[in-house]
């Protein structure tokens, strides 16, 4: 099968930061294309299971940088109790979605440039303890590229789209 949907990996190897970021970057932008071109019944379209949808997916993220990145990290309170849900209520458009999960990408870089540094530690701990924004750095790269191996598969499953 044709990789309709290919795109390099980063080659970024200017330091630890710029290169985590840029793992980060292309692992979210994986996620954004699986969304790409489909129509509101294909974003909430339930191949699963689970309530694992393309569009849940994307809002599952978009409270997860706001959690890591906006309190854990940053100690914004207002991402404190966000609640991880997939499940997309009918009233919240796929527009609001997508964009909401963009605006988090572009608030989560703001919170990675201004720690200056990887070693900063949260400001907030996990656990029992703060961490580094290495560590957040790879949890939340990490919990990126496993949704977008889910969304991989639920975009073959809807038209064929296949590639990173």
């Amino acid at each position: 099968m044709i990789e309709s949907q290919r795109e390099a990996v980063p080659r970024n190897d200017g330091g630890e930061l710029d290169t985590a970021l840029a793992f980060l970057s292309f692992a979210r932008s994986c996620v954004l294309k699986k969304v790409a071109g489909l129509n509101e019944e294909q974003l909430r379209r339930r191949l699963v299971v689970s309530d694992t949808t393309l569009l849940g997916l994307v809002q599952h993220l978009t409270d997860a940088e706001r959690y890591w990145f906006g309190y854990t990290l940053a100690g914004d309170p207002r991402y404190a109790d966000v609640d991880f849900d997939m499940v997309v209520e009918p009233d919240r458009s796929p527009d609001q979605i997508i964009v909401g999960y963009r605006t988090a990408i572009a608030d989560s870089d703001a919170h990675i440039i201004a720690a200056a540094g990887p070693d900063v530690l949260t400001a907030q701990p996990v656990g029992d303890s703060p961490r580094t924004l290495r560590w957040v750095l790879a949890h939340m790269t990490s919990e990126t590229i496993r949704h977008a191996g889910h969304a991989d598969i639920l975009r073959e499953l809807i038209d064929g789209a296949t590639g990173r």
